[in-house]
């Protein structure tokens, strides 16, 4: 089966998940939300040349490898976003939106979607990130649909493992454990794309859930500062639970975080040099 041809062939819907809920604190202040910081640029429909913003990018790669659906889930005041990208006809996608109103992590800002896409296959990507292959989305699904797994993680080098979530897993490609952020370790792969099944968004839903259960009933935890739960904490409960999750390496793959002064300049830098 053509890697183009994958997404149609899945028994569930195959829909794009951006999680588009962050301040841009480090990179503050800007004109914009910073998923429409303009990157290089692209061809407008008559030919001419149109600025190229982040998030472009990655709704492009999913495109790209066949997702015609997506949602961004917001918060509320981004409305810069839905009003440039529309209902996604320049990408030739179907977009809608959503608003999080909770700021405990990421988990919870993908969980908004829940009820609309708790019965489909989820491609997830982050919106201020740019990286290479064109095609990682494509050969991730392609993992997720001709295997078992449940989760399916796109892998990149990185030098600097406490700004990230990485990953061990074995020769199979099996994920063995997600650590987040370590000070110190010999892993030398990140993850920063991924698709997952409905057993996956059932499983993070409730998750989530329990926690919000154990807070609500816990009176001392209710006059303390929540935490933000990372995504990667939520994917290891699932791998202590049983389900199944796999690498896809890309060693030749690069990542940037455009959330950084010193990562947006060399992203614009890249970008004049054609490398994204």
């Amino acid at each position: 089966m053509k890697i183009k041809d994958l997404v149609s062939h899945y028994p569930q819907r195959v829909i794009g998940l951006l999680p588009a809920g962050g301040q841009a604190t480090r990179i503050a202040p800007l004109p914009m939300s910073k998923e429409l910081y303009p990157i290089g640029f692209r061809r407008g429909a008559n030919g001419s040349l149109r600025p190229k913003v982040v998030c472009h990018y990655l709704l492009e790669k999913m495109r790209q490898a066949g997702v015609t659906t997506a949602y961004l889930v917001l918060r509320p005041g981004k409305w810069d976003i839905p009003n440039y990208f529309g209902d996604g006809t320049m990408l030739d996608m179907h977009l809608a939106y959503l608003t999080v109103h909770v700021p405990f992590g990421v988990p919870y800002t993908l969980d908004q979607a829940y009820p609309f896409v708790q019965d489909a296959v989820i491609a997830l990507g982050f919106p201020d990130i740019l990286f290479q292959p064109q095609d990682a989305f494509a050969k991730i699904l392609a993992r997720q649909a001709n295997g078992s797994a449940d989760v399916v993680l796109g892998l990149f080098p990185t030098e600097q493992p406490s700004k990230a979530g990485m990953v061990d897993f074995d020769l199979s490609g099996r994920v063995r454990y997600v650590i987040e952020k370590p000070l110190q370790t010999d892993l030398r792969y990140m993850w920063a794309i991924a698709t997952w099944t409905p057993k996956f968004t059932h499983f993070m839903h409730e998750y989530l859930k329990a926690i919000a259960s154990q807070y609500s009933s816990d009176s001392e935890s209710l006059t303390e500062p929540r935490p933000e739960l990372p995504i990667g904490d939520v994917i290891q409960a699932a791998i202590d639970q049983g389900f199944r999750v796999e690498a896809e390496v890309f060693e030749q793959g690069r990542y940037l975080d455009i959330g950084t002064p010193e990562n947006l300049a060399q992203a614009v830098r890249d970008a004049y040099e054609a490398n994204w």
